[in-house]
């Protein structure tokens, strides 16, 4: 490691300089210079910095699970990377530990007005053992844009893809080696000022936490059933759809169950009633659709718009990027408009309705079989004896090539 200072287990880290280089175990190509066109709001002063980082190794590593029995987020890796913020000082020194429970005053803000923001990502293990990171700018973008809202201090993003890239390279053995496994990355930022006061948290903590993941969906390898959901209305035009708040998770909690009763995987969030319903995103997921246009014949792949109601997926954006590069040349139109379940209804019914699917960080890109919505089962275009369309297996393909270093390209 390039100048490092070691004591003992205390480890200084010193990111190369001038041009920052990942570790020859981890790539993650352009991100550094992508992420340096984003600006931060942070001050200089008390800005978030990755050369201060301290390192403290786990002496009693865990041992690694049988990686066929993962669960999704049940069991973590040997360490944590945290970085705590104040108004006064701004960001602090940023510490990688061993895995540790917080000690947090019960009157932390998070607690009463939820203040915590979070996103998913994952490290991969490529063809010749090494990790990779996909697009990590583009999730520190999108928790600097949750944090904004949400009256969080903002950080330095090229210095959080730093700290990111060290936190993977210690956890480097848990990353799984089966094809398709990973090892999920959960950054959150939360406010820990003890105070019940309605204002902006004058203290933070941003940290990182990782779990090794195989299938989302346990029966992944099928297709799956979404049960369209207006009763319950996940987010509303002007409300906080479009950022990564735990807060906007905890309420889906039961009318996914009540989905998971009747047999659907997950809920489809819709706004409008009747027959001007429209469809927003799944409960984990961004929505696809590939249908022949009713008017010209043309096959089209349409995703609804960023509304504010709409989660900006990295997947969601990465797979619009594909398309438009890939499939446009072949004659395809790709676009963001609003899908309404009466079209995607009769689109079914005429057999215009190729393909839909679910896209996320954690289940990558799901295959969905049918749609409940008032009574009726909606068929996405899947023959019953097939697990997924060749349009949703394509994006998967193309994506996961990428993620797993299969295939050359600008992002990695």
């Amino acid at each position: 490691m390039h100048d490092d200072k070691v004591k003992g287990e205390f480890m200084i880290f010193r990111p190369y300089d001038p041009v920052f280089r990942l570790t020859p175990t981890l790539y993650c190509g352009n991100i550094v210079t992508q992420a340096r066109q984003i600006h931060s709001k942070q001050s200089p002063q008390g800005q978030l910095d990755s050369t201060k980082l301290v390192i403290t190794t786990n002496q009693a590593g865990k041992s690694l699970s049988d990686e066929n029995k993962l669960q999704f987020g049940r069991e973590f890796t040997d360490h944590i990377l945290s970085i705590k913020w104040n108004s006064t000082e701004g960001w602090l020194s940023p510490k990688i530990e061993p895995y540790h429970d917080f000690k947090v005053n019960p009157a932390a803000c998070a607690f009463h007005y939820a203040f915590s923001c979070f996103e998913g990502m994952k490290a991969y293990r490529d063809l010749e053992g090494k990790a990779r990171l996909f697009r990590p700018d583009r999730n520190f973008r999108r928790l600097n844009q949750s944090a904004s809202r949400l009256a969080l201090p903002n950080f330095d993003e090229v210095a959080m893809v730093h700290l990111l890239a060290q936190y993977v390279k210690l956890e480097d053995r848990f990353i799984p080696r089966s094809p398709g496994f990973s090892l999920y990355l959960r950054p959150t930022l939360v406010g820990t000022e003890a105070s019940i006061s309605v204002s902006r948290p004058r203290e933070a903590m941003l940290y990182v936490i990782a779990s090794p993941m195989g299938n989302y969906f346990t029966n992944s390898a099928s297709a799956i059933s979404l049960e369209a959901t207006a009763s319950s209305v996940r987010a509303w035009p002007g409300g906080v759809g479009d950022c990564k708040f735990s807060g906007n998770y905890a309420p889906s909690i039961v009318p996914q169950e009540d989905a998971s009763s009747r047999g659907f995987q997950q809920n489809l969030w819709l706004l409008g009633e009747g027959e001007n319903a429209y469809v927003t995103e799944a409960g984990t997921m961004n929505i696809f659709i590939a249908r022949i246009g009713k008017h010209d014949g043309i096959k089209e792949l349409v995703t609804p718009p960023l509304d504010g109601t709409i989660l900006p997926g990295v997947t969601r954006e990465s797979i619009l990027e594909l398309a438009k590069e890939r499939l446009m040349p072949q004659g395809w139109r790709v676009s963001e408009n609003k899908i309404l379940m009466s079209d995607l209804a009769k689109a079914s019914d005429d057999g215009h309705l190729l393909e839909v699917f679910g896209t996320g960080t954690a289940a990558v890109v799901s295959p969905i079989r049918n749609i409940q919505w008032r009574g009726k089962t909606i068929n996405c275009g899947l023959e019953d004896n097939v697990k997924g369309g060749p349009i949703s297996l394509l994006m998967k393909e193309w994506v996961e090539n990428i993620q797993y270093g299969k295939t050359k390209h600008p992002w990695r």
